[in-house]
């Protein structure tokens, strides 16, 4: 069999402080209903004052390494999935070597929004099936709410900050990413966009049925790709962006409800990071079992779009 790229690890970090939706009902117009009934968020995670995105990134890592699971030297490369940087230079993931001795490995980031992630799998899946590389470490962290309107009340229940890491490495057995399918139009930009120094902004239908539409075109061709069908899938890992958007794509493709992992009600969206925070979620839970396969699909600003299947 030939060289493929495994998904050997995945961990997750998310800031200590919490904000619930009782706390924003202080803060804007607003209600705990009213939230949970439009998006299914109960609260989310967001940074104190003198914590960094840095910071999370370089403790979901950390526990990869920590516990054993995943050998420090054998990491080939260090990329980062943000659309939330420190800095525009260094990149984060420049910073990330030095934080946890990767020095000299070569690091990048790029930005995606919340198709950060399997933007990331591609990527990381190109550079080990050309032999470039055979282990990367794709680190996925949002600081969101540094870039939040607190005054807007469509958009500041939305979201939260995380950060998920995940180790690619080289396999040649069957457990590998079997398809994986990314895409983008810019043309729906004005839809969900942040302007440099400025605050998140959205038209929420029209992000509703665009996102939809792709991720269910996404989906069903990554599962083409595949040569599978959705009853060949154990378990669906979807961005976690908003309830309704979920229910709605897990419908199109005829996805039951016991092959469908949600956990935005805990950490509302996420970008890049909520999709390997929800696996390793799931993974805790027992959900995601060896040899099983499952299908990732997500949407972000852009917009971009994607969707991989995968054997574990």
């Amino acid at each position: 069999m030939s060289v493929g790229a495994r998904l050997a690890g995945v961990r997750f970090s998310v800031p200590s402080k919490i904000l619930t939706n009782a706390d924003l009902e202080k803060m804007v117009d607003t209600t705990d209903d009213w939230i949970r009934t439009r998006t299914g968020i109960e609260r989310r995670h967001v940074l104190s004052e003198g914590e960094s995105a840095t910071d999370i990134g370089m403790a979901a890592a950390q526990q990869l390494f920590s516990d054993g699971k995943i050998d420090k030297s054998s990491i080939d490369a260090l990329i980062v999935a943000t659309a939330t940087p420190e800095m525009l230079f260094p990149s984060t993931a420049c910073i990330l070597t030095h934080k946890l001795g990767l020095n000299g490995v070569p690091a990048f980031d790029f930005s995606a929004a919340c198709s950060g992630f399997l933007y990331g799998l591609s990527i990381a899946k190109s550079y080990i099936e050309s032999g470039t590389f055979r282990s990367i470490l794709l680190v996925c962290v949002e600081a969101l709410s540094r870039i939040v309107d607190w005054k807007d009340r469509n958009t500041c229940v939305l979201f939260g900050d995380g950060a998920g890491a995940a180790v690619i490495t080289a396999t040649e057995d069957d457990r590998r990413i079997r398809s994986i399918l990314i895409g983008a139009d810019g043309q729906y930009q004005e839809y969900l966009y942040v302007p440099l120094g400025g605050t998140i902004a959205m038209s929420g239908r029209d992000v509703f049925q665009v996102a939809c539409r792709k991720m269910t075109e996404a989906a069903t061709q990554a599962l083409a790709d595949a040569h599978l069908t959705i009853d060949d899938i154990d378990l669906v890992i979807p961005h976690q962006a908003n309830t309704r958007i979920i229910l709605q794509v897990a419908k199109q493709l005829r996805i039951p409800e016991d092959k469908l992992f949600v956990n935005i009600q805990s950490y509302g969206n996420t970008s890049a990071a909520s999709i390997p925070i929800a696996y390793r979620e799931a993974e805790l839970a027992g959900r995601v079992k060896p040899g099983a396969n499952l299908l990732f699909v997500a949407f972000g600003g852009g917009f971009t779009w994607g969707s991989a299947v995968l054997k574990v």
